[in-house]
C-alpha cells in the first residue's frame, strides 16, 4: 500500500509540472491583462504605465514570466493578488473554509439522499416509488443547476424566508460562539441543498442497478435457500456489496468539492473558492486563477488516489501494488 502511495505521488509530479504549463498559457492568452480596466490608457502619463508593467513583469516574454511563476509555486509562493492586494494562498485560506463547509454538507446531503432512494429502488424496482425516484433522477439531471438555485432561492429566502438569500454569516458575530455556527449553517443549508440534492441521480441509479443485478447472484439464492430473512439478505449481502462503488466515488467527490460549487457559489453570492474564481477570471486577476486551477488539479488527482486506496480498503478483492 505504501509503496503504491509513492508511486502515484511521484507520478503525479510530470503531470502536474505539463498542466501547469498548460494553465499558466491559457490565463496569458485570456483577453486582456492584469491592468486592464485599473488603468486608463488614453488618459493615463505613459511613463507610469510602462513603469507598472514592468514592475509586474507584464512586458516580459512569457517563458521568463512562467519560469518566474513556476519557482514561486515550488516554493509556495503564488505571488500577491492584483485586485486584492493581498497575498493569493492568503487570500484563497481566508474563502477555503467555506467551501469545505459547503462540501461537506453537499456531500453528506448527496450520499444520505441517494443511499436512501437507491436502497428503496433496489430492493423494490419496478414499483411507484421507484418510477418516481426516477422521475426525480431525470429532473436533476435535466433542470440546470443555475435553474435550481434560482428557484430555491425565490421559494425558501425570498416568499417563505426560511433561510438567508447570500452571504455566508448576517453579522459580525464572535467566530466560535453558538449563535455564530447557527447562522453560519443558516447561510450554507440552502446552496448545499441545491448542490447535494442535483447530483444525486447517478449515485442512485447506480445503488439501484448493483442491488437488481446483485440480487440475482448466486449467494443470493444460496441465502434464501437456507432461509436467511428477506431484510437481512438485502441488509447484510445485497446491500453491502453494491454499496462498494458508491463508497470509491468518495475519493473523486473530494476532488470536486471546490469546482463544483462554483455556479452554485456564485448565484448564492457564498464566499468560497468558486466565487473568488469566477471574481478574478473577470477581473484579470491572473494569480488567484492560476492558484485555484493548479489547487483544482492536485485535489483531482489526490482524489482519484483516495478513490484507489478506498476501492481496495472496501472492496478486499483488490490489491494495490
Amino acid at each position: 500500500m505504501v509503496q503504491f502511495v509513492l508511486r502515484r505521488i511521484i507520478g503525479m509530479i510530470p503531470i502536474l509540472f505539463l498542466l501547469s504549463i498548460v494553465v499558466f498559457t491559457l490565463a496569458k492568452l485570456m483577453p486582456g491583462d492584469a491592468l486592464t480596466g485599473k488603468i486608463d490608457y488614453l488618459n493615463t502619463d505613459p511613463a507610469y504605465v510602462a513603469e507598472t508593467r514592468a514592475k509586474y513583469g507584464l512586458d516580459d516574454p512569457i517563458y521568463d514570466q512562467y519560469v518566474r511563476w513556476i519557482s514561486g509555486v515550488i516554493k509556495g509562493d503564488f505571488g500577491e493578488s492584483f485586485v486584492h492586494k493581498m497575498d493569493v494562498m492568503e487570500l484563497i485560506g481566508s474563502r477555503l473554509p467555506n467551501t469545505i463547509l459547503l462540501g461537506i454538507l453537499s456531500l453528506f446531503i448527496t450520499y444520505v439522499l441517494a443511499f436512501l432512494m437507491g436502497r428503496y429502488s433496489g430492493r423494490h424496482p419496478y414499483s411507484l416509488g421507484d418510477y418516481s425516484i426516477a422521475l426525480w433522477n431525470y429532473l436533476a439531471l435535466a433542470i440546470p443547476s443555475f435553474v435550481a438555485a434560482l428557484l430555491a432561492i425565490y421559494i425558501f429566502a425570498i416568499k417563505l424566508q426560511w433561510v438567508p438569500a447570500s452571504g455566508s454569516i448576517s453579522m459580525d458575530y464572535e467566530q466560535g460562539t453558538i449563535v455564530y455556527i447557527l447562522d453560519k449553517l443558516r447561510h450554507t443549508i440552502l446552496p448545499a441543498i441545491v448542490l447535494g440534492a442535483m447530483t444525486t441521480a447517478s449515485y442512485t441509479q447506480f445503488l439501484r442497478n448493483d442491488m437488481i443485478e446483485n440480487s440475482h447472484q448466486d449467494y443470493v439464492r444460496t441465502a434464501r435457500a437456507k432461509g436467511t430473512k428477506e431484510s437481512h439478505i438485502y441488509n447484510k449481502h445485497i446491500l453491502r456489496n453494491s454499496v462498494i462503488p458508491i463508497v470509491t466515488l468518495i475519493g473523486f467527490d473530494i476532488a470536486g468539492l471546490f469546482g463544483g460549487a462554483v455556479v452554485i457559489e456564485y448565484i448564492f453570492t457564498y464566499p468560497g473558492i468558486g466565487s473568488l474564481f469566477i471574481e478574478s477570471v473577470n477581473s484579470r486577476d491572473y494569480s488567484v486563477v492560476m492558484a485555484i486551477t493548479m489547487m483544482l488539479t492536485v485535489m483531482t488527482l489526490l482524489g482519484n488516489l483516495l478513490a484507489d486506496i478506498l476501492y481496495g480498503l472496501v472492496d478486499p478483492r483488490i490489491r494495490l501494488r
